[in-house]
């Protein structure tokens, strides 16, 4: 593995980054060649980059691309832009820009990003936090073929994911939806043995503040055309057919889940809670529109909440 170098630009502008990254890659080897995408995140501030930036160095080693990390500052403070380069070493796949905005830039994130970007490879943009009410009519959005958002850390979970529908765009995702993955898998395969009755009711619950499970209600709601009701309580999902009901439960922290089937004795699956880095991952594998995402949001609508 290369060695790291992190170059610090403070009080500095896009063109002098511009260049000391050609300079960079010239002096340590570096190409640009290999990117698959140009991953812009936006962070609220500085505090959070750093966690964000490990997530998207891991997600590089899967999909080689170049990381534009903004972080947004004051913008009543003195315009300012701090730069950071980071190349090699823990650095993944990727070759990570940390451009922290202060004043006027925060208003303009979008001429600040452009330089940086590749050409002719795709932009992904993604708001650990923080998202616009629109990531579409963002103006990082505007540049992005994909829009991640994630409304796990929405000062209001609940309520996030379901202003998801309303600003809905094809390009557009949620990491909640990510996080479910293993849960639709599981269900699918629990459903695609006999007897083969059609599902009657649906049961989801657990913690209010959890999404992930508003959004597989919604799932559920959109492919079984049932009642799907959701409610505070353990972390479980429980699926009624007029002979047999299934259920998959999990401790709110654990990582082995068991399913129970009428009749039949109970099984354990491992299903820990996926990693905001898995779930990046998983959603640059693709950069199409997700049209079963589109249709869980659509389901949220169906619900009943108790």
């Amino acid at each position: 593995m290369a060695a790291a170098v992190i170059v610090d630009m403070p009080t500095t502008d896009t063109r002098s980054v511009a260049k000391r990254l050609v300079k960079l890659r010239e002096s340590n080897g570096v190409i640009t060649t290999g990117r698959v995408l140009t991953l812009v995140v936006c962070t609220l501030d500085s505090s959070e980059a750093e966690d964000a930036i490990d997530a998207a160095n891991d997600a590089s080693r899967e999909h080689p691309c170049r990381v534009i990390v903004l972080a947004r500052g004051d913008r009543f403070a003195e315009t300012k832009l701090d730069a950071q380069i980071r190349v090699g070493g823990d650095a993944g796949a990727a070759e990570v820009i940390v451009l922290r905005l202060q004043g006027d830039l925060v208003n303009h994130e979008s001429s600040v990003v452009i330089p940086f970007l590749l050409p002719d490879t795709p932009v992904v943009a993604w708001w650990p936090r923080g998202a616009p009410d629109f990531p579409s009519k963002d103006s990082v959005g505007r540049l992005a073929i994909r829009r991640i958002t994630d409304a796990t850390f929405a000062p209001d979970p609940q309520d996030a994911i379901r202003k998801r529908v309303a600003s809905y765009a094809p390009g557009n995702t949620d990491l909640a939806w990510s996080r479910i993955t293993y849960w639709r898998a599981l269900l699918a395969a629990a459903l695609d043995e006999p007897p083969y009755e059609a599902v009657e009711s649906v049961t989801v619950s657990g913690l209010r503040e959890e999404p992930a499970l508003d959004i597989l209600a919604g799932w559920l709601a959109a492919r079984l055309n049932c009642p799907v009701r959701r409610h505070t309580g353990e972390l479980r999902v429980e699926l009624h057919r007029p002979t047999v009901s299934i259920a998959i439960s999990r401790p709110q922290t654990g990582r082995t889940a068991t399913l129970s089937r009428t009749g039949e004795p109970d099984q354990r699956f491992a299903l820990a809670r996926r990693e905001t880095k898995d779930c990046l991952a998983e959603e640059l594998r693709r950069l199409d529109d997700d049209e079963i995402y589109a249709e869980a949001l659509s389901g949220i609508e169906k619900v009943t909440y108790e």
